[in-house]
């Protein structure tokens, strides 16, 4: 996969075939509309092409827009380059590109500058300004222009429709195992440790705090989960606390994320790291004291042993 922000990176001039979106977790219904988009792109012999955008496209249009991202900016490349595309197109969702209507947004960006020959549209896709028009429309604006435009079929499993909505569902229900299902990979956070306060060392237990390398991304709820951990290109089981430690900070406690890595010894501060979230275990607790803190952190690490 070629990454290119400009129309002189693409190297053939025949036109491309490309689909378009935000891509958030590039899961299991985005790989099947490239896998169609590819299709087409074989039958008329032409490279594929993935057009997305840096940013959330509500952030131009509101500066407050928080979005819950299932992916970083790196993570989504990474993850589409996967898929075999030939390009991945890189647009700026800027002020003025949210003002196009779908009309020029076809004919002046997509057919002229970009020479996209055929676009596959996402079944539910709607883009341009107030996102008014719909498939029909696009269809005879591309047709005005010499482009094919065709509607894909939604991927459906277990009668649910897959996107990153339903992925986001389950996760903030903390229904990781489900959620990796419609991903095709367990759901990752990535970021820096960092010291902390030390006392999971005292109990047997040492921990990483993390740092996270995108704020914007989803946690899922407050608890212990199963992960898997990826440092210095090694993996390592673990589990992972998320909370405001009740036990140690009260309940004035800020928001924490914790790894205790097993079978690991070894100073990893400001090193890079990735949990994998594999299950989830329990809800946090507030316990009367560290020892009952400590026989939990025991029967959870056996728990996640036991079923690793």
């Amino acid at each position: 996969m070629i990454v290119v922000r400009t129309p002189d990176e693409i190297k053939e001039t025949e036109g491309l075939v490309a689909t378009i979106g935000f891509f958030d977790g590039v899961h299991r219904g985005h790989r099947r509309l490239i896998e169609q988009m590819q299709d087409i792109a074989r039958q008329r012999r032409l490279p594929s092409a993935v057009v997305t955008f840096p940013q959330h496209p509500r952030i131009a249009l509101h500066a407050d827009y928080q979005p819950k991202l299932l992916n970083s900016f790196p993570e989504k490349l990474t993850h589409l380059a996967t898929t075999g595309i030939d390009y991945c197109i890189v647009l700026d969702f800027t002020e003025a590109l949210s003002r196009l209507t779908a009309e020029d947004f076809i004919t002046t960006v997509l057919a002229r500058r970009w020479n996209v020959k055929t676009l596959l549209i996402g079944y539910d896709h709607r883009f341009g300004r107030d996102r008014a028009d719909g498939f029909q429309q696009y269809a005879a604006y591309a047709q005005a222009c010499g482009m094919d435009v065709v509607q894909a079929t939604p991927f459906v499993e277990d009668e649910v429709a897959v996107s990153s909505s339903e992925v986001r569902k389950q996760l903030t229900a903390g229904y990781v195992e489900q959620a990796a299902r419609l991903l095709a990979y367990p759901y990752q956070l990535k970021g820096q440790i960092v010291h902390g306060n030390h006392i999971g060392r005292t109990l047997g237990f040492p921990t990483a705090n993390i740092r996270i390398d995108e704020p914007k991304k989803i946690l899922p709820p407050e608890g212990v989960y199963a992960v898997e951990v990826t440092l210095d290109d090694k993996t390592y089981k673990g589990m992972l606390y998320n909370g405001r430690r009740p036990t140690l900070d009260g309940d004035g406690g800020q928001m924490r994320i914790e790894v205790h890595i097993f079978d690991f010894a070894g100073d990893i501060y400001a090193r890079p790291i990735s949990v994998a979230f594999l299950r989830y275990i329990r809800a946090d607790i507030r316990f009367r004291s560290l020892e009952e803190l400590k026989e939990q952190l025991e029967r959870d690490k056996d728990a996640i042993l036991a079923n690793a």
